[in-house]
């Protein structure tokens, strides 16, 4: 490829910073990165009422948190700046004014209401809504009664007739737009404003776009863009339109399928690597069965050839699988670490915690690692050693303790504890061998009698972790209050 590979992401800063637009983010820092271009970040706010700064601030830490670095735009500044919509207007009228001269574009003075009145009138009759050209041969009579009138003129673009509009798609081949079924389309607004499809298509030329990676529901926009780099005499990109997400039941992606955006995802500790890793897969195949990759190898990996046409399934349980191999790869402090935000706000710790305090929060905290997806689930994962009010998951566990070798084993655990001299994971360890084998009984009717009655559940961490961070003396009242809650007396 011999001309420079420069794609941009353009958000516009009008709330969240949803899922979807983290993965055009994505796919764009890949493509750029892998093909040794530039990633451009610009921001367009030309929808005054809902942009703002704070959404701006919002997405860039996001794309910060993410990894995800821009060699130009907002920030880090560039030689096709500003980056900002709403700071390059001078530019948008000066091209406005060449298409004005050359009657490419021209002034319209239709109401809202009688553009609604004409749309519902087309729709009546069957035919597609588009506006059909009033304005488009105003005389210089009609023009100054419509001004007399205090109407605030839009400018449209003149759309050729009878033209066909071949886009070659990176994801979805060749594809072709009739020019007669668009209709003429406003450019500009009537308070000065252009429209996205006016004000992207100079942004991408003036900045030297190659390649425009963007979500499948601007395919519809493309048409009339060609246009517009047709009339104002610039070189198009190539364009690639990546598939949308659905949830797994099919449907647009919304709340009920998970949180949406970004921030959502960092507040309730999912990490980075595992976010990416998810969202380069929603849309994308490998080449192999791999599922797990880090930043470097779905930079080496990645391609647009493999970007596939059908919709992706945004499947949470997908995301917490793979956001688990992260959580485990972690190391203990970083593991620590990614808990405490959310170990404070359980109140089960303050943050000032120092000496032997800390050391036992960090080795409780320890036992949550190969049984959480991400770090919010952790307090809940170690909740036995903050409360020693519990009861039985179900009538299953409670059922556990209703055997009758029961009584033995707990009976011998409650009278051997107290003569440990040093509780640790291999002196606890050595006392169930003990039980084992002085009771002649499987492994799992010691284990689980055990497990259910320190904490109501068949599942969870290591016995022999339990025990030495609960303490004897906590061990043996949790046990006696379920041997109490099951009617079994020793």
């Amino acid at each position: 490829m011999s001309k420079e590979v420069r794609v941009r992401f353009a958000p516009s800063p009008t709330g969240p910073f949803h899922i979807g637009g983290a993965r055009s983010a994505l796919f764009n820092w890949l493509f750029a990165r892998k093909m040794g271009g530039k990633l451009i970040l610009r921001i367009e706010d030309t929808d005054l009422e809902r942009s703002s700064r704070e959404s701006e601030e919002n997405i860039k830490a996001a794309l910060k948190w993410l990894g995800m670095d821009w060699d130009e735009g907002i920030d880090v500044g560039g030689p096709y700046g500003p980056y900002r919509q709403t700071e390059r207007l001078e530019l948008y009228k000066k091209y406005t004014e060449k298409l004005l001269a050359e009657g490419k574009a021209y002034y319209c003075y239709c109401t809202d209401e009688e553009l609604e009145e004409e749309r519902q009138a087309l729709i009546k009759e069957g035919k597609m809504p588009r506006y059909m050209g009033k304005c488009s041969h105003l005389t210089p009579e009609q023009i100054a009664a419509y001004e007399a009138e205090g109407r605030k003129p839009t400018v449209r673009f003149r759309v050729p007739k009878d033209e066909q509009i071949h886009i070659h798609d990176m994801v979805r081949g060749d594809v072709v737009f009739e020019s007669n079924g668009i209709g003429d389309f406003v450019i500009v607004k009537s308070d000065g404003i252009p429209t996205y499809n006016y004000a992207v298509v100079i942004d991408d030329a003036s900045m030297h776009i190659s390649h425009v990676i963007r979500a499948e529901e601007h395919l519809s926009n493309t048409p009339r863009q060609c246009l517009l780099y047709d009339a104002l005499g610039f070189e198009k990109p190539t364009f690639g339109h990546i598939s949308l997400i659905l949830g797994k039941d099919h449907t647009k992606m919304s709340k009920r399928h998970g949180a949406t955006s970004v921030d959502q995802y960092r507040q309730l500790g999912y990490l980075p690597a595992g976010i990416n890793n998810f969202l380069a897969l929603l849309g994308w195949a490998p080449n192999s069965e791999q599922e797990i990759f880090s930043l470097e190898e779905l930079i080496h990996e990645f391609s647009m050839e493999h970007v596939a046409k059908n919709p992706a399934v945004f499947d949470i349980d997908k995301l917490n699988w793979i956001n688990q191999h992260y959580m485990r790869q972690l190391d203990a402090d970083a593991f620590f670490e990614a808990a405490k935000p959310h170990m404070i706000a359980a109140g089960y710790m303050t943050g000032e915690e120092d000496g032997e305090k800390l050391a036992w929060l960090q080795k409780v905290v320890a036992t949550a690692k190969e049984h959480v997806s991400f770090a919010a689930q952790i307090p809940a994962c170690v909740e036995m050693y903050f409360n020693d009010e519990f009861s039985f998951e179900n009538e299953d566990a409670a059922a556990v303790l209703k055997a009758e070798t029961v009584p033995t084993v707990i009976g011998m655990l409650l009278e051997e504890l107290p003569k440990l001299e040093t509780v640790d994971g291999a002196s606890v360890k050595a006392l169930f061998k003990s039980i084992q084998k002085t009771t002649k009984l499987k492994g799992k009717d010691v284990f689980m009698p055990i497990r259910v009655a320190l904490t109501g559940n068949q599942h969870g961490p290591e016995l022999a972790e339990m025990v030495p961070l609960l303490g004897i003396e906590r061990t043996a009242k949790r046990i006696r209050a379920s041997l109490a809650k099951a009617g079994i007396t020793l």
